[in-house]
């Protein structure tokens, strides 16, 4: 069994008004390849969810190998991406790290420091200067809960009502709090 990281890049991007994850960084390369990019040098098995209309992404991602998950689901929200996920890894991964495609700026490292800190029956938070962000790891006992997520509404509920099985974890990293959401975000992230 291992722990592997669920990259979320199956929105529609409605406040960006276009397909984001095609956006280009300051340093000309696109946002979902180095969302991508830093998983991968964390080691960590990376599946990503994409819309169930992909196939394209698709096939060029998996040419460079990377697992991907078309989600059927996927225009009905973040809820049924990260349930699609979770049901495609449940019986080979013992915890899963939640990413999302729109955080270009987190460290490998982050990434490492989150499963390092999976334990069971626990849920791990990272946090920056007092702030938490992303990615959020979370112990196999939680998967039946994530399998049932729906709508536009993530994992927040989960950690909410499971809040005495938080395990906190302070990273040195601001890219866990820096996402994409309009066009002029891209101008202020240093990459």
């Amino acid at each position: 069994m291992t722990a592997g990281a669920i990259l979320l890049a199956g929105g529609v991007s409605t406040r960006f008004e276009s397909d984001k994850r095609f956006s280009r960084l300051r340093n000309g390369r696109k946002l979902l390849d180095t969302s991508i990019e830093n998983i991968l040098k964390s080691g960590l098995p990376l599946l990503v969810c994409l819309r169930d209309t992909d196939s394209e992404l698709e096939a060029t991602l998996t040419s460079r190998g990377i697992s991907c998950l078309r989600c059927p689901d996927s225009k009905l929200g973040i809820g049924h991406t990260l349930a699609s996920g979770i049901y495609s890894v449940r019986e080979s991964w013992h915890a899963v790290l939640i990413a999302l495609a729109d955080m270009p700026l987190i460290q490998p490292r982050s990434f490492c420091s989150v499963r390092d800190a999976i334990e069971p029956g626990k849920i791990v938070v990272s946090s920056y200067k007092g702030r938490r962000g992303h990615p959020v790891g979370f112990d196999r006992s939680y998967f039946r809960e994530l399998m049932m997520l729906s709508g536009d509404q993530g994992a927040r509920n989960i950690i909410s009502t499971n809040s005495g099985s938080i395990v906190s974890i302070k990273v040195d990293d601001p890219g866990i709090i820096v996402d994409v959401d309009c066009k002029a975000d891209l101008a202020t992230i240093n990459t």
